[in-house]
């Protein structure tokens, strides 16, 4: 056998009949254990690398597997024909020259969704990591006065800052917290925001809609209730003659805008509430309005 011959199958680990099937599984494995990636500034783990990829690249596509299984490997030489005293000197018929990084489109499409590049210096294939997203829970009031919150994803720590004003579906974007990049850069982390149910709140972009009962009495004569904001509790007056269910619009007390100043509107949707239970004096005079409206 001549000097530098690289037994293609060895290098993979698997026997000469093995199936494509059988090829890549063993390339897999590999290339997961020997990516310069997993083995950063290990020079012997990237040449084992480029090896097994170089091996893939052949084994991997029948019509150069055939030229191999017929007339060894000669990538060294960088030749199309074999060397004096090989097979009687014939023509390869075609067999062409692959440098040691052959297989990485392979692996950068298996491990991450393609979109690798030949990198010539380095003989090895490059391509930015993925963008990832992940769902972060923001309380409202989170969402109203901004927070940091720190969570740890994929054994990481990760630090982010909630703007005042996000709303629920929102992205929050953080350069280069995603996947980490095959010898490129790493790609982004997009925080996708869920606002947590609020007993009291409900939110309509950057407005807020609740709920407030007004004793029977205010609402026929009017007068004023208080009413929680998400800033604390402000007045809002009741006219006189208010029906259930009449709505309320207090301008200025709902959300903050995500972009820009000042803040959404807070839509108030008044409830009469009428006791259950009467003092006679009450019953009393009850019944005398009761007769002046008859």
């Amino acid at each position: 056998m001549p000097t530098g011959y690289k037994d293609y199958y060895a290098i993979l680990g698997v026997s000469r009949d093995a199936t494509d099937k059988q090829i890549k599984a063993a390339y897999r494995r590999l290339a997961r254990k020997y990516h310069p990636d997993v083995n950063p500034g290990d020079k012997a783990a990237e040449e084992k690398f480029k090896e097994i990829s170089e091996a893939y690249e052949v084994l991997s596509d029948k019509e150069k597997r055939a030229q191999y299984d017929r007339f060894g490997q000669y990538w060294q030489q960088g030749s199309a024909q074999p060397p004096p005293g090989w097979g009687g000197g014939d023509g390869f018929g075609g067999f062409t020259f692959v440098d040691g990084a052959g297989g990485l489109d392979d692996i950068f499409e298996m491990f991450f969704g393609g979109g690798g590049r030949k990198g010539h210096s380095t003989g090895w294939t490059t391509a930015r990591g993925r963008d990832l997203e992940y769902e972060i829970e923001v309380s409202l009031e989170e969402a109203f006065s901004g927070a940091t919150k720190v969570f740890n994803l994929n054994g990481r720590r990760i630090e982010v800052k909630i703007p005042k004003g996000v709303k629920n579906g929102s992205k929050i974007r953080l350069a280069g917290q995603g996947e980490p990049g095959a010898g490129g850069e790493s790609g982004d982390l997009y925080l996708v925001v869920k606002l947590r149910h609020h007993p009291r709140f409900e939110v309509k972009d950057s407005d807020l809609y609740t709920e407030v009962k007004v004793p029977y009495t205010t609402a026929a004569l009017g007068g004023e209730v208080q009413v929680q904001t998400l800033s604390g509790n402000v007045s809002m007056k009741i006219p006189a003659g208010t029906s259930s269910g009449q709505t309320f619009r207090l301008a200025g007390q709902g959300m903050p805008h995500l972009r820009g100043a000042g803040r959404g509107d807070l839509y108030v949707k008044v409830s009469i509430t009428v006791p259950k239970t009467l003092t006679p004096r009450e019953r009393e005079l009850l019944e005398e309005l009761a007769r002046l409206h008859k």
